[in-house]
């Protein structure tokens, strides 16, 4: 069984970041992505504003102790949202949503958002199982991808008993 953590990102993590989020397999499950991913220095400064952003929570995701993605809340337009990515050699055992799940007890921010390419089912199914229920659909254009894709909305609102 593998053990799941979450910690504090730092520096040493960066090039391990950049590469998972080129990956081209991920790059086109995720859709949404820098216009290009393999721009080390438009990624360089992007991390850097994200590492540094006051309401971003930026954090490492580790299976065992070793590298396996990154899980981040942040604010867009006035809402709280999450994502989640993980490294290709992680997936498919239970990585993201373990790391989703830490990631929500971490935010106590309600309700929350999440948004995700209608293609990736895995991920769709992440959400799903930890509480939440698609609210909009949108065609918006996807870099990753080079075409407009429908970009599934999805949140996690408060428990009726305030959980």
């Amino acid at each position: 069984m593998s053990h799941i953590e979450l910690r504090d990102i730092d520096e040493d993590d960066f090039d391990a970041i950049f590469d998972m989020m080129r990956d081209p397999e991920g790059v086109a499950l995720a859709a949404f992505t820098a216009d290009d991913p393999d721009d080390r220095a438009a990624f360089d400064a992007w991390i850097a504003r994200e590492h540094s952003a006051e309401g971003v929570l930026y954090q490492v995701v580790t299976e065992n102790g070793g590298f396996a993605g990154t899980a981040a809340a942040f604010n867009v337009g006035g809402d709280r949202e999450v994502s989640v990515w993980i490294t290709r050699n992680a997936w498919g055992r239970g990585v993201a949503t373990a790391a989703l799940r830490q990631l929500v007890s971490r935010e106590p921010i309600r309700p929350l958002y999440a948004r995700v390419a209608a293609h990736n089912e895995a991920a769709i199914a992440v959400l799903k199982s930890s509480g939440f229920t698609e609210v909009s659909r949108n065609r918006v254009f996807a870099p990753g991808v080079g075409r407009d894709v429908d970009e599934l909305v999805f949140t996690m609102v408060p428990a009726l008993d305030g959980m």
